[in-house]
């Protein structure tokens, strides 16, 4: 079952460049996340996003509004472990299946409040190009589509609106789609990451 949900995501990169699968997490775990998400944010334990890496970071609320809380193996919790033992198999799939050569990854808890947004991107900094491929899986229980916040992404001057609805995955390249975060009408939830060489 895991394994379809990999290759529904890897099938629809290779037929698009833009890869969704509907239950990438699993109704469990994402429920998990989403708790773990939510008491983070109660406790103010999530940052300021900023656009650049660790030495060129930059915070501006008029180009990304969100805040994030980088998720790590040392915090020694259940669900942040159970994730990075489905990505590990993830990468394991994809490196065997399409040859990818991916080593590492990095993900954060992402939530934009109300009324913010993530202007036009890639997700490949311009000094280091160790990113490979994005994802966003997104927890987002009961999203309508009058609460915004899609991600538009653009591609041979075409745009795709993907809505953030609960348990929906992308990947794509993340050298080669610009994308933005439209306007979020209430708090819209994911973790977004990347994988690395």
């Amino acid at each position: 079952m895991v394994d379809e949900s990999f290759d529904e995501l890897i099938d629809s990169y290779i037929a698009n460049h833009i890869g969704i699968s509907e239950n990438f997490l699993g109704v469990a775990l994402a429920l998990k996340l989403t708790a773990n998400l939510e008491r983070l944010f109660i406790g103010d334990e999530l940052n300021p996003a900023g656009t650049g890496n660790a030495t060129l970071a930059v915070l501006d609320k008029l180009v990304r509004g969100d805040d994030i809380y980088w998720l790590d193996r040392k915090h020694n919790n259940t669900a942040e472990n159970s994730f990075f033992d489905l990505m590990d198999h993830f990468v394991a799939h994809l490196n065997h299946t399409c040859y990818t050569g991916i080593t590492g990854y990095e993900f954060h808890y992402t939530r934009y409040p109300g009324g913010s947004f993530y202007k036009k991107h890639l997700d490949q900094f311009e000094n280091n190009s160790s990113r490979q491929y994005s994802m966003v899986m997104y927890l987002n229980a009961g999203w309508a589509a009058a609460d915004g916040g899609e991600l538009c992404i653009h591609q041979n001057n075409v745009t795709q609106l993907i809505s953030p609805t609960n348990g929906r995955s992308v990947f794509f390249k993340s050298s080669e789609l610009e994308h933005e975060v439209l306007l979020c009408n209430k708090a819209r939830l994911s973790i977004t990451g990347w994988l690395k060489v």
